[in-house]
């Protein structure tokens, strides 16, 4: 059901995930009276606010959702152009925030080119559905970022100041934009990413991935170091390094 069609803002949903990508299960802890895998934490998603957002790459609808887990809540805005369920499959974008680069132009990452990349095509075809998650700095937030960026300036790169601060090198879950997009009712996307995590993520949510759409930034002086990392140690689809 597409949103403008939908009458219930809220929905209760539970995310399969792959036993081969981001899983913790193995034999050791199925469980032993059923042989089962343990049940996942209950998930709502709902539809908090809906608007005309009028921008210049063209007119969108704009949407908040919230994402109820069963120890916190997880944000989203989405924005929405056009006909979703026409052929071929939309464009989408699964955009993790960043203000550093997004808000202030950092050169520091390709965040920002990325973003306008994926707002320009989506643009020009005039249609497609852009994600943007609250998930600053992988999921460490804005001010752990900022003490990443610290440890960078003293020599490591990104992979390995997040490690040094005691996170996850990527912390992020994007059970959430896998319910918005069964939320707009799609089975298939072209999903505009370099990143093959978001891709088994959109597919675990059911949804196909007819197309990857490389989301390519020109790299800079300031970014080649950044754009490598993420090509050797993250195994995102960055060619011309």
């Amino acid at each position: 059901m597409l949103a403008s069609e939908a009458t219930t803002p809220s929905f209760t949903s539970s995310v399969t995930r792959s036993l081969s990508t981001r899983s913790h299960y193995n034999r050791s802890n199925l469980t032993t009276n059923h042989n089962k895998l343990p049940a996942e934490p209950a998930f709502r998603l709902e539809k908090v606010a809906e608007a005309e957002f009028p921008t210049r790459y063209g007119r969108f609808r704009i949407f908040g959702f919230a994402g109820y887990y069963d120890d916190r809540v997880e944000e989203a805005v989405v924005l929405r152009m056009g006909e979703l369920a026409a052929d071929p499959p939309p464009l989408v974008r699964i955009h993790s925030e960043c203000l550093t680069g997004d808000v202030f132009h950092s050169l520091r990452c390709d965040c920002r080119a990325q973003l306008e990349l994926a707002l320009t095509r989506i643009g020009a075809e005039g249609r497609g559905l852009l994600i943007y998650e609250h998930q600053e700095g992988r999921g460490i937030g804005l001010l752990n970022k900022l003490r990443a960026y610290e440890l960078q300036d003293a020599g490591a790169d990104t992979v390995e100041a997040n490690q040094q601060l005691g996170f996850q090198v990527d912390l992020r879950s994007y059970d959430l934009p896998g319910a918005i997009l069964r939320y707009f009712g799609l089975s298939h996307v072209r999903l505009l990413s370099n990143n093959p995590e978001k891709v088994q993520a959109v597919e675990r949510a059911g949804v196909v991935v007819s197309e990857r759409i490389p989301c390519l930034a020109e790299a800079l002086d300031t970014t080649e170091a950044y754009l490598r990392t993420k090509k050797d140690k993250m195994g995102h689809f960055i060619d011309g390094l």
